[in-house]
């Protein structure tokens, strides 16, 4: 039995996120189905991912942990897995790993992206990667707003679990939005992150970008550690997990 570490990549829209839920589709099911088969094991294996995305959301890079009990390469653990996958699912690595290697709690930083997209056209060949604005937000608005965010907060307000009882600090070292023609690509660097913390973030810079609230309303925000305080949650198409450290 060794210890594995995966690079996946992965298409969420149909999707009922990463983590198992009894009769639905997801990343870590349909991954654990086909190593088993690999394997012909009665067991399911656990792939533990570095992360638990949504519904709908995509990942170019997750992490993720498995033991298996197999005679094959890693190129041939590969190689089987991108046979038997779906097409919205492909495995980018497979490398042995140490013993005590853990995809989520050896993580030390994860960069998600989120995009949004402007102007009277139609997204129609990446529709399913970004989220359509009815409104031209204010791109400096919302950079002067982002600049209160970074840096370590109790992100309370940021977060969709309100039976949280973990501590909600969080180090949120980078936050870039950038403006290219018809898309507004958000990016996000930290040591890790909410539930929702990410599109809720997002939500809410589109209130300071539409003009609905001021950049100086950060402090508040965070100050008051409620959820109801912060904006909206974000669609979950134009989120995108890019990159996990260790």
């Amino acid at each position: 039995m060794k210890n594995y570490k995966l690079v996946i990549a992965y298409e969420g829209s149909r999707y009922y996120g990463w983590e198992h839920q009894p009769d639905k589709d997801t990343v870590q099911g349909k991954l654990e189905t086909v190593l088993m088969r690999m394997c012909e094991s009665q067991t399911v294996p656990e792939v533990i991912g570095a992360g638990r995305t949504d519904a709908g959301v995509h990942a170019k890079a997750m992490v993720a942990s498995v033991r298996l009990d197999t005679r094959m390469s890693c190129e041939e653990i590969k190689a089987y897995m991108n046979r038997y996958l779906p097409d919205d699912i492909g495995v980018v690595e497979v490398r042995e790993a140490s013993e005590r290697f853990h995809a989520r709690y050896k993580a030390v930083g994860k960069t998600y992206s989120y995009t949004c997209y402007v102007g009277e056209g139609k997204p129609v060949f990446n529709r399913r990667f970004v989220t359509k604005l009815d409104f031209e937000p204010d791109v400096e608005r919302m950079q002067k707003a982002a600049e209160y965010l970074q840096g370590e907060h109790d992100f309370k307000s940021f977060c969709g679990n309100p039976k949280m009882k973990k501590s909600t600090v969080r180090n949120v070292d980078m936050i870039t939005i950038k403006r290219s023609k018809n898309q507004i690509y958000f990016t996000f660097h930290g040591t890790g992150f909410l539930q929702h913390m990410v599109r809720i973030l997002v939500g809410t810079l589109l209130e300071v970008g539409a003009g609905r609230m001021e950049p100086e309303d950060m402090i508040r925000i965070l100050d008051s550690r409620d959820r109801k305080v912060a904006g909206p949650t974000a669609p979950a198409q134009g989120l995108c997990m890019e990159k996990v450290d260790y």
